[in-house]
């Protein structure tokens, strides 16, 4: 999910006209005007009466007054962002005589927001109302995609006190799809949804926002994701802290038994789970049942996860990829060498959020992928990501390591990997060096023992190629096989 603590450029264009307009007359009000007013005072000072006092009060003044109208000019042209935080947003001083001159706002204070469309696909404005009457107009049009998404996500997650139009939420229903790519078939898709339709032939109504459980300690705030027979939520508890809930259900059709040894096998992991100590990994607060669904609660990570971190900055450097792909190997390091090994299953770019502090941490498992696939067989994740041997119900800890090439592959191209197919990133990208290219090949070996063994061995491996990489991204030479 989206970092909320986020700055949000507002690219207006009579800010932009303004700001383009102080930079050209620099020279005259920074330069020029100081050396005037400062040369007439001391004339004035070493020949008094020369000039007329009266001319030098309003020459200065004009001078002073010109001086530091462009000063302001420029700084509030330039300082063209809001602000967002779980405490409230804060408005660039332009907006000042629209708020009542108060720029920072609790979300308590946010009573509406509305959508009013244009033509345009992405486009409109949106009208924000305060409880002190005061009503700002914000224009689509000066904020990126990404931005107005995560201002959106904003609204709903922190403004509770918010009444927000239908107009706008079906507005931010079509940027999250589209974000996500949906509608835009592709050969994975193409593959995913044919997985989709021969694993999950029932669906299951998911919870909407407010919905309560457990005596409403516990209320939706938003879905996160759903298909098939599961759904991850972001939830209030005692309407304060944040976690993320993620639900799985069994559909009454299915076997007794297989349904009964995966609601012992979803209890039994989760137990196993809330043992868990690691600051790169969310830790598992509950497993609770309520009317037939089976919901594991996990702590709220704030920050962003890979893919819309990829989707909104583009593919990323090789050396931070390098760094990220370490500290996620050494995750399943530590997952992997519990007795016996806790294999994750589920390690995609959507599961990893880089934390507000630059660290990667792992925000889901597996487990309630595992419980609907145990009790129905069918298969729950982003296929693209699952080993062969996964997808016949046979996940082994080289499982994850597959997961894990296949989330590189991701953070060097911006693109899923095939299904299904060995990866090389070198051939979309061409500074891949052609150790990782080799490594995320090995990792994404068709078989199991074909593939690098150990997380150890990624990890040790992943440091050697950071040794070889020079600052700037230039492979030293020598670069390790």
């Amino acid at each position: 999910m989206a970092d909320l603590n986020v700055v949000i450029p507002y690219r207006s264009v009579p800010l932009k006209v303004v700001f383009s307009s102080m930079c050209a007359l620099f020279p005259l009000w920074a330069v020029i005007a100081p050396a005037v007013l400062g040369f007439l005072i001391g004339r004035a000072f070493a020949y008094p009466g020369v000039i007329p006092p009266h001319l030098v009060a309003i020459g200065c003044t004009t001078l002073l007054t010109t001086m530091l109208s462009c000063m302001a000019l420029s700084a509030v042209s330039e300082a063209n962002r809001i602000y967002i935080s779980k405490d409230g947003l804060c408005f660039p001083p332009s907006f000042l005589p629209k708020l009542n001159f108060k720029r920072n706002r609790n979300w308590n204070e946010l009573q509406a927001a509305t959508l009013v469309k244009d033509d345009s696909p992405y486009g409109g404005h949106l009208l924000l109302s305060f409880n002190g009457g005061e009503h700002l107009d914000l224009s689509l049009k000066n904020i990126k995609d990404a931005d107005v998404e995560q201002l959106l996500l904003g609204v709903e997650l922190w403004g509770a006190n918010c009444n927000r139009s239908p107009e706008l939420i079906e507005y931010q229903r079509s940027m999250q799809n589209q974000s996500r790519g949906i509608g835009q078939k592709s050969y994975t898709q193409m593959w995913e949804d044919e997985l989709s339709r021969r694993f999950a032939p029932t669906t299951f109504v998911p919870l909407e926002p407010g919905k309560k459980l457990q005596g409403g300690r516990i209320e939706i705030v938003r879905q996160l994701a759903f298909g098939g027979l599961s759904a991850i939520y972001l939830a209030h508890v005692n309407k304060t802290d944040l976690v993320v809930l993620k639900e799985a259900v069994v559909h009454a059709k299915a076997d007794p038994e297989a349904r009964k040894q995966a609601e012992q096998h979803l209890e039994r992991e989760s137990k196993i789970l809330s043992t868990l100590a690691h600051p790169n990994i969310a830790r598992v607060l509950d497993h609770f049942v309520e009317d037939e669904r089976h919901y594991l609660s996990l702590e709220y990570v704030s920050g962003q996860d890979l893919r819309q971190f990829v989707k909104q900055n583009g593919d990323q450097e090789v050396e931070k990829v390098v760094d990220w792909a370490i500290d996620a190997a050494t995750i399943l390091s530590f997952l992997h060498c519990n007795s016996p090994p806790i294999i994750h299953r589920d390690l995609t770019p959507d599961n990893l959020v880089v934390r507000n502090d630059g660290a990667i941490v792992l925000i889901d498992f597996g487990a309630a992928n595992q419980f609907v696939g145990s009790a129905t067989g069918t298969v729950v994740g982003k296929q693209a990501y699952i080993a062969p041997e996964q997808l016949r119900g046979k996940a082994v800890p080289q499982s994850d390591l597959y997961s894990l090439g296949g989330t590189v592959y991701y953070l060097l191209t911006g693109r899923d990997p095939m299904p299904l197919s060995v990866s090389h990133p070198k051939t979309l990208r061409h500074d891949t060096p052609d150790s990782l290219d080799e490594l995320v090949a090995k990792l994404s070996s068709f078989e199991p023992e074909e593939r690098i063994q150990t997380a150890d061995e990624v990890v040790q491996l992943l440091k050697q190629i950071k040794s070889s990489i020079l600052p700037g991204g230039v492979v030293a030479t020598g670069d390790p096989a």
